[in-house]
């Protein structure tokens, strides 16, 4: 995948953090791929650009949904988990609320910022993570999984 390790796919990467401690497999639903386990829906996109993600949601069980995704209104290492508010600007979040026809649904804000130098926030979140980064990120991903599902192991 094109942006994989990069700071726009960490709603993916919390996908993929929730769904490594079970059991179940993922399967193709359109242009994503779902992983349903007894108690949790997870989906991520396949072919599908995030900025189209709203799309991916037709044909999905009922439920509370969570749609997980970089922030760079939030520093890298932090995260808000909210009902009904956002970034002032995320086209995937946007496309989502299009596609529902309501903005009545759980946000984890993802934070990917850590600029030291001024860049474009398009440019900065393609790039990729430093090691150090990594870490940082491995312990946020693991506290997001333990806040959404609380005796989930973390991955």
């Amino acid at each position: 995948m094109e942006y994989a390790g990069t700071r726009h796919n960490m709603g993916v990467a919390l996908v993929e953090r929730l769904a490594s401690s079970s059991d179940y497999g993922w399967r193709k639903h359109y242009d994503a791929l779902v992983y349903k386990t007894p108690d949790v829906v997870l989906v991520k996109t396949r072919d599908v650009f995030m900025n189209e993600s709203g799309r991916l949601l037709q044909g999905l069980p009922e439920g509370e949904l969570y749609i997980a995704h970089d922030d760079l209104d939030l520093k890298l290492g932090e995260y808000k988990i909210q009902f009904g508010r956002g970034p002032k600007d995320h086209n995937g979040v946007e496309s989502v609320e299009r596609a529902l026809g309501t903005k009545d649904f759980w946000r984890v804000r993802i934070g990917i910022d850590n600029r030291t130098t001024p860049i474009d926030g398009e440019s900065y979140v393609l790039q990729k993570f430093t090691a150090e980064e990594k870490g940082i990120l491995d312990n946020t991903l693991d506290a997001i999984v333990k806040a959404i599902i609380p005796d989930q192991k973390p991955g």
